[in-house]
């Protein structure tokens, strides 16, 4: 897309990490972020989650919360903790948004907490945001 942020490697577009342990919302999230410029990869616990940071460093994740293997606050404050992926902007995206899980998410090392339902185009909205962000501060 014109004058979206572009990467340290300037060909490609940025890419996103969706991690949600239901298959539809998963597809219909990273179809989405695909449409609009954007490339993603998915996971469907907190455990390949980890991994896949890891191993494709995305610019950005967007959590579930509730899922099983491991959930989503476990891989925040993994993922926040870990050297090689702590400066990756984590966006929160739950059924469960009390002010209390809230807290808890952004205390794990969430930037932002979102509830379901999200329309794909608000959430794509708020990526190209935190990616930015992300960007400048490199």
């Amino acid at each position: 897309m014109v004058g979206f942020p572009r990467t340290a490697s300037v060909s490609k577009p940025p890419l996103v990490l969706v991690v949600d342990d239901v298959s539809d919302t998963r597809d219909m999230y990273a179809e989405y972020l695909d449409h609009a410029g954007m490339r993603a990869e998915t996971a469907e616990n907190g455990r390949q989650a980890v991994r896949r940071a890891l191993r494709a460093h995305p610019d950005a994740i967007v959590m579930d919360l509730a899922m099983p293997v491991m959930d989503g606050w476990e891989a925040t404050r993994i993922l926040h903790a870990d050297p090689r992926t702590k400066d990756i902007p984590i966006v929160v995206l739950t059924g469960n948004a009390q002010p209390d899980q809230k807290k808890r998410a952004e205390e794990c090392g969430a930037m932002l907490v979102l509830t379901k339902p999200c329309l794909p185009s608000d959430l794509c909205q708020v990526l190209r945001g935190v990616i930015e962000r992300s960007v400048q501060r490199r």
